[in-house]
């Protein structure tokens, strides 16, 4: 028998709550005579009707197994009926229980839920967005403890072409407001460093948000709480197995850590440049041009860079100069940038 808080305990004493859980139970037991995917439709029908009966009760009575067999009917393999069927008992649930009960039970509604949305039909996408929306989002910084799995679970939807992109996104931010952007982005550094089927989309994410006219150093909140975590994270999407992922992250390398700027140590400079040097052996020519590109500053997006050359303090070498040749400011810019230790790592 599972530990009843205190609230447990005293609505016991109410003969009515003790008939709601009986009911429970008895709506539960029907799940373990189900054969095929319609008698769990049934079965959550049944459990539907009780809960619908008992709002007034914001304490739902055997959770845990609630929670476990609502995870169960949304497994990938059932069909779209059974998954609409059991969020409609989330959206019952989380409207009885409150946000403060929600954020307390987080860990037994969200295993069935996070993972959804990757393999959900289009019927079912708008419906689960629409949960997240109207309980989750209003967690607050509450969400942080599952927030890995909320973003591993979202990540999917921002799949190019998505019909739920933008809605997405615009969820991702509420949940980026939350609970802070530099913990928000930790956690997306996290997922694309633990998971490489979310990569490419969290990419598209960080591109996004990305303000290409200004500094990383004036939207440091991206590079999130942990540096070294950012740099793994980048060095893992550039040694990816899709082209599209080591594409995304250069493309990210070049806009938020030009080689001119110095923003990152010599160390973690290093480990990047051995990871992008990689990319070199899957001879695609996308990828070599924005390998060069960042490595010789040829990036022609941006401003002319000033390339201090060994004649005095005053002296510099524009790249824009009309006077140089392209391979004489690629040298220069190459000479000026690279220390002994990405030598090294070339």
């Amino acid at each position: 028998m599972s530990m009843l808080t205190v609230e447990e305990c005293e609505l016991l004493t109410d003969s009515k709550y003790r008939s709601y859980i009986t009911q429970v139970e008895k709506a539960l037991r029907s799940f373990e005579y189900t054969s095929e995917w319609a008698d769990l439709i049934s079965a959550l029908g049944k459990l539907n009707k009780v809960l619908l009966s008992h709002l007034k009760y914001p304490v739902i009575p055997k959770k845990v197994t609630i929670g476990k067999r609502l995870a169960q009917c949304l497994h990938p393999a059932l069909p779209s009926g059974v998954h609409l069927k059991a969020l409609e008992t989330y959206d019952i649930i989380f409207k009885c229980i409150g946000t403060q009960r929600l954020a307390h039970d987080l860990f037994i509604y969200s295993a069935g839920m996070f993972p959804l949305l990757g393999h959900a039909a289009m019927s079912v996408k708008p419906v689960l967005l629409t949960i997240y929306e109207r309980h989750f989002v209003a967690l607050g910084r509450h969400i942080k403890p599952g927030l890995n799995g909320l973003l591993l679970g979202l990540l999917p939807g921002l799949e190019e072409g998505s019909e739920y992109f933008d809605r997405t996104n615009l969820l991702l931010e509420d949940f980026s407001d939350a609970v802070g952007p530099p913990f928000f982005y930790t956690g997306i550094w996290e997922c694309m460093l633990s998971c490489p089927s979310v990569r490419l989309c969290g990419a598209t994410f960080l591109l996004n948000h990305l303000n290409k006219k200004q500094s990383m150093e004036d939207q440091l909140h991206m590079v999130g709480l942990d540096i070294d975590l950012m740099v793994a994270s980048l060095c893992s999407g550039l040694q990816d197995s899709s082209v599209l992922v080591q594409r995304s992250m250069l493309d990210f390398l070049l806009s938020a850590f030009p080689m001119h700027t110095g923003q990152l140590t010599k160390a973690d400079l290093g480990h990047v440049v051995e990871a992008t040097l990689n990319v070199v052996l899957r001879r695609d020519m996308s990828l070599n041009r924005r390998l060069y590109a960042w490595l010789l500053g040829t990036n022609t997006s941006t401003p002319a860079i000033p390339v201090p050359s060994g004649g005095g303090k005053g002296r510099e070498l524009q790249r824009a100069d009309s006077s140089s040749t392209t391979s004489e400011m690629d040298l220069s810019y190459f000479q000026a940038r690279y220390s002994g230790v990405q030598i090294t790592q070339i």
